[in-house]
């Protein structure tokens, strides 16, 4: 069940704001989707500055950071900026479109490993990963985007592409059979309310958190858990819409 084409990210950008890496554990963040065609090299430029600003705001401010302050730390007017990205959403889209692509591809090879634990064990290390270095990837992976229909469509389709996985984990005698989506709701609840002082101080304390969990997941010597608690994965978000500016 594919849920996104197997294309290569694009080349990284070089934002002072780029995550870090822990070792042992690769963090896959896309770069800047491709410059938009048709327009002015000044156009390029000032365009390319703002989704820069953008992807360093939404990372350690989250998407609440208003408007006005992207255009302030890009270094181009408000009206620059509206009139490239008319709406919040619109510069969302652009500038989480390929993280969005990449969850649902670690979904997509997962679900092609033939060890579902490996498989199941694998999405929630790299989910985790780029949550623990970008504040903004869990809001922008929750919106709905009415405008985006391939993300909407995308998203779904990695939640029950991770399901599935789930499934084959627990079949295989792996995964504890009392394990509910709920579960990973409250992992990437966990996960979220890391605080540190550096994005590797961030990824390195995710990466020991997640081994922790994925621990306590295992079929094998589980106990009894209390009844899970339900829990969407719009919770993480607490239920708000994509904020405005």
């Amino acid at each position: 069940m594919p849920c996104a084409p197997a294309e290569a990210p694009g080349p990284p950008a070089a934002t002072s704001g780029a995550p870090a890496e822990a070792p042992g554990l690769p963090v896959e963040k896309p770069g800047l989707r491709a410059e938009a065609p048709g327009l002015r090299a000044d156009a390029r430029h000032n365009r390319n500055r703002i989704l820069e600003a953008a992807r360093e705001s939404f990372a350690t401010l989250g998407l609440d950071v208003p408007m006005v302050e992207i255009a302030r730390r890009s270094g181009v007017g408000i009206a620059t900026l509206y009139r490239r990205f008319p709406t919040k959403e619109s510069l969302v889209v652009e500038v989480f479109a390929d993280d969005l692509h990449a969850c649902a591809k670690v979904v997509d090879d997962a679900l092609a490993d033939p060890d579902p634990w490996r498989g199941f064990r694998t999405v929630i290390e790299k989910v985790c990963a780029m949550q623990a270095v970008d504040r903004g990837f869990t809001a922008a992976f929750l919106s709905a985007f009415p405008d985006a229909i391939d993300l909407e469509r995308e998203r779904e389709c990695a939640e029950r592409g991770f399901a599935e996985l789930a499934r084959r984990a627990k079949e295989a005698g792996r995964l504890r059979a009392d394990f509910v989506q709920d579960d990973l709701t409250l992992l990437l609840m966990a996960n979220s309310g890391i605080v540190t002082d550096s994005p590797e101080a961030a990824l390195a304390a995710s990466r020991r958190l997640v081994a922790l969990l994925l621990q306590a997941f295992r079929a094998e010597g589980a106990d009894p858990l209390p009844p899970a608690t339900p829990l969407g994965l719009d919770q993480l978000s607490g239920g708000r819409p994509l904020p405005g500016p």
